[in-house]
């Protein structure tokens, strides 16, 4: 199913990921929004029949660092913290493709640059 691609524009990532959702992880986290390292933005990656890819985008602040071992065990961070609220977004993502239930796993951490990196994330859909 290629349509997926017209489900999932940037605006809508951006109503299931919304930027503010970064201040508040590291608020919560930290105490402190200014602490964070990168911002946080839900990407598309594609899909199909019921298999939709996603990726959590970590983008470098400015003045900030990425490192690697900030980043490596952000899955585990993620896959369980109530800001992130990964089975929110793929209950939102099973809705918006016209299904009931989705099922999810976040991947590894992958360095595509020294400013961002991705962690996948496999919904999937029935």
């Amino acid at each position: 199913m290629g349509h997926y691609q017209d489900i999932f524009t940037r605006d809508r990532l951006a109503e299931l990921f919304p930027s503010d959702r970064t201040e508040q992880f590291f608020e919560a986290l930290f105490g402190d929004a200014e602490e964070g390292s990168y911002n946080i933005e839900l990407g598309y990656s594609g899909g199909c029949d019921t298999r939709l890819q996603f990726e959590l985008r970590l983008t470098q602040r400015p003045g900030k660092c990425l490192a690697c071992n900030l980043t490596y065990g952000l899955p585990q961070v993620f896959s369980r913290h109530p800001v992130i609220n990964v089975p929110g977004i793929a209950e939102a993502v099973a809705r918006a493709t016209g299904k009931g239930n989705a099922s999810w796993k976040l991947g590894s951490t992958r360095e595509v640059s020294a400013t961002l990196h991705v962690i996948p994330l496999l919904i999937e859909v029935a």
